[in-house]
């Protein structure tokens, strides 16, 4: 029998465990989203993550700076936030333009002010096992692989996509739990090779229908981190009625893996509040 993840319930689950674990602080949690010039869509994301702040009891701040601004200038404004606002997380609306040094930027979030995990110190306390929480987005691969009793220790994982938010920190943390591990990107030449080999196939290459039915084989687990807009609509690297009829288990986009990084993200503010 095919399982299609539903991430709104999973996610649902995951909210209401912190919705609990708020009543419990004396101040409440907060997180400070901060975001450069004003992308429709980038405001529309950062609006539901408030909106699921508010569910839960966690205080949400937006500071929005004119797209014009410089590298030194808005490494400034944050230094100025993380002065303002002591005991919170903040994060960093991505892409930022093409003048900014983005890294440099991420880097001016301390680890525990930090639940994307995007500044080089987050990296290293991954690498090194040291890290209180993963990724959000990692982290709901992982709590889908989980929860639906994927046999991780025996399984070939096939990864499609190298980027900072899916790829990267999969690698360092399935590379500890599974048999064989196998990392291309989406211009890898001939990526039905690797793809017809996955047990567990995990794209988050940001490719339109990258991956169809033919380059997987039966009973694959399919989950899908890829995200896209084409036609208007949201599309994820899976072409998905085509995979879906070989998947054992599959994530569709939307409402698979993005909801349940959301309720991640607000985990990880849950956990660095409770910690620092």
């Amino acid at each position: 029998m095919q399982t299609v993840i539903d991430g709104k319930e999973l996610a649902s689950d995951i909210l209401a465990g912190v919705r609990e674990e708020v009543l419990h602080f004396k101040k409440k949690p907060e997180l400070v989203a901060i975001i450069i010039g004003s992308d429709p869509a980038s405001l529309s994301y950062l609006d539901a993550k408030r909106k699921k702040c508010e569910e839960v009891g966690i205080g949400y701040v937006l500071y929005q700076y004119d797209e014009k601004i410089t590298t030194t200038q808005l490494r400034k404004k944050i230094s100025d936030v993380r002065k303002k606002r002591k005991h919170t997380s903040i994060i960093i609306e991505l892409p930022l333009p093409g003048h900014i040094n983005t890294q440099y930027i991420l880097d001016s979030i301390p680890p525990e002010k930090d639940p994307d995990m995007l500044s080089s110190r987050s990296w290293g306390l991954l690498a090194t096992g040291k890290s209180a929480i993963f990724p959000p987005t990692a982290a709901a691969v992982i709590h889908i692989l989980e929860t639906s009793n994927v046999e991780l220790e025996r399984s070939h994982v096939v990864l499609v996509g190298w980027g900072g938010l899916v790829g990267k920190p999969l690698s360092l943390i399935l590379t500890k739990r599974v048999s064989s591990l196998t990392v291309i990107r989406s211009k890898t030449p001939d990526i039905s090779h690797f793809t017809r080999e996955a047990d567990i196939l995990i794209t988050g290459a940001g490719k339109p229908n990258l991956i169809t039915g033919d380059m997987v084989k039966e009973g694959v687990v399919a989950l899908d981190a890829g995200y896209s807009r084409m036609d208007g609509k949201v599309v994820g690297d899976l072409d998905f009625d085509s995979v879906s009829k070989k998947a054992s288990t599959i994530t569709p986009v939307p409402g698979g893996i993005g909801p349940l990084t959301v309720a991640l993200l607000l985990k990880n503010v849950l956990t660095l509040a409770r910690d620092h």
